[in-house]
This record gives C-alpha cells, structure tokens and sequence, in this order.
C-alpha cells in the first residue's frame, strides 16, 4: 500500500466538518495536524505520497526523501514547493484548482460591504445601548454609499476575479481589470496599472505572488489612488506593503481596506493595522466555506487516485 503522510490537516478539519475516511482508504496514512520545519523531513522520509497545505518542501527537504513519488498539494497556490527540482527527481506535484472560486468571491463582497455600510462599527453601536439611548429613529456615524455606479477594479482576472465582476456587474457597478492576457468577459474593460491605480473606487487584487508584485501596492501605488478609495485584499499578502498601507489609512491617502490574507500568517502581535478603524481584517477564511471544503476533499481524494493509476492529474510541475 502507499505510505501517504499528511502534514497539516488542521485548516481542513478544524471544526470537525471534514472527514479524511476516503484519503484513508487509499493506503497507509499518517495524519499530523501541524507540523514544524525541523520535523517535515523525519516525517516523510519513507513517505511515498505527501499532502501538504502550507508546509514548505524545498530542495533541502526533498533532496532527502529518496521514495517521495508525488507531492499533493491540498491548495490551489503551489508556490511552497520547490516544483523545479521536485520534477528533476521524477517527482510529481498536484494542486486543487478553482475549488473555493464562489467564496472567495462571496468573502470579497464580505469585506467590500463591511467597509462601505461600516457593519462592525454600526453593530458595536447598537451592542453597546447607545441606539437605545438615542432619541432618533435612525442613526449613523458614518456615511453608507451605493455600489451602483461606482467603478470596481480588479487587479488579475482569473477565475475567481470574473465571478466578482458578475457579482458587481450586478449591483450596477462599473468593472475594470488589468491582467496579463486580453481575455475578459463581457461588461469588463481592460486597463493600464495606472488608470486601474487612479479610477478604481474599490481596488480589489486577485492575482498570484510574483517576484514581480511582490509589495506592489504600497507608496506609490496608494498615491495614484483616490482619496475615496477601498482596497480589498483576498489573492496574498504581500501583494501589499502592509506598513505602507498603515501609514495611508492614517494619513487619509485612501479611506479603507479589507483584507482576508497578511504578509505574515498567522501575524504579527499588535499589527498597526489592528488599530486602524477602517481596516477590516478577516483570518485567511475565504477559502473555507464548508462547501468549498468537500471540493476539495473531492479534488485531492482523485488527484491522488490518478496518481495511483500512473496517470496523475493536475500536475503543476
């Protein structure tokens, strides 16, 4: 039987809504829910198949796991594994494609109405008696905007960045992207970086990491946007220089951002952003609706499957 090592199950499984019955039933399977760099290689070095989510297998690790055959990853991003060299020893890595597109994008509107009908803040007010104790009707302390007619622009436009242009081509938004490639869909207009930077009432990003984006939407970038402007965060972290970010909520450089992924996961103690009251910030969730989940679960159970049968599939390397 396959000796398979699973070396994070706990973003999978964490509530207990996820079973791992059907992975079991594929060979000789060792779960860890986390595991720690100095324990990756002692972990898998007889391993035959390995599923990972974001424990990093580089050179150093598979250089000393000679019966590793095929890599699993258990996300869509596969940039935590060194594809290259994995390849140059014959082995095989898989990744889970467009598994959580419908709620990365639900989480992406999540965070765009939490900033614009300011959710968190209104709510806190009423929890705290002050609604019950004021003498009008109706009460705000801040002012909520329609969607409709604002522009939203979408940084990439992959799977996940069309289904938010049909949900805010819907509400009767304007969607403009800038992406690579000219595809796009109908009711979408491409654009420069630049006019993306400067009309974009709601910037929202949904490209992968690059060398190239790493940090790009930091000074420069905040200075070309509006003043009005949202920033949404749901692709990766370090897509955004996060102490550049800081500094224009507080200057009033744009006026708020939501943001489901860091730089640093989990962050930082006392991050300045926590302190910033127009600054949403969600723990990496939007992936994880229990829908999405059994995608997954669905999509690895057959990657590994097929690897089995000498005929793997989505193979990323």
């Amino acid at each position: 039987m396959m000796k398979i090592v699973i070396l994070d199950a706990s973003p999978l499984d964490k509530d207990g809504g996820i079973s791992w019955e059907r992975i079991q039933a594929l060979g000789e399977v060792t779960i860890y829910p986390r595991t720690s760099a100095d324990q990756v290689v002692e972990r898998i070095q007889q391993a035959e198949v390995v599923l990972t989510n974001k424990v990093v297998l580089d050179e150093a690790i598979l250089s000393q796991c000679p019966t590793l055959k095929h890599i699993a990853v258990m996300a869509t991003g596969f940039n935590i594994i060194d594809g290259a060299y994995a390849k140059s020893k014959g082995i095989t890595v898989s990744n889970i494609p467009a598994y959580s597109t419908d709620a990365v994008a639900q989480q992406t509107f999540a965070l765009i109405l939490g900033l614009t009908n300011h959710l968190h803040h209104h709510s806190e007010f009423v929890r705290s008696n002050d609604w019950a104790k004021h003498e009008d009707f109706a009460f705000w302390h801040q002012p909520v905007y329609d969607l409709k007619g604002k522009t939203l622009g979408l940084y990439g436009f992959g799977t996940i960045a069309q289904e938010v242009a049909k949900i805010a081509l819907a509400f009767g938004m304007e969607v403009i992207a800038h992406r690579r490639s000219d595809k796009t869909i109908e009711g979408v207009r491409l654009v420069s970086l630049d006019e993306l930077l400067a009309a974009s009432d709601i910037l929202s990003l949904h490209a992968p990491l690059t060398a190239e984006n790493k940090d790009l939407f930091g000074t420069e970038s905040f200075s070309k946007m509006k003043k009005s402007a949202l920033l949404i965060n749901t692709a990766r972290g370090p897509l955004i220089d996060e102490m550049a970010l800081a500094k224009a909520l507080n200057r009033g450089e744009i006026a708020g951002a939501g943001l489901d992924v860091m730089c640093q996961e989990p962050p930082q103690l006392d991050h300045p952003l926590y302190k910033i009251e127009q600054c949403l910030i969600s723990p990496h969730m939007a992936w994880a609706s229990v829908e999405s989940r059994l995608r997954l679960m669905d999509i690895l159970e057959a990657n590994i499957k097929a690897y089995a049968k000498g005929e793997p599939q989505n193979i990323v390397n």
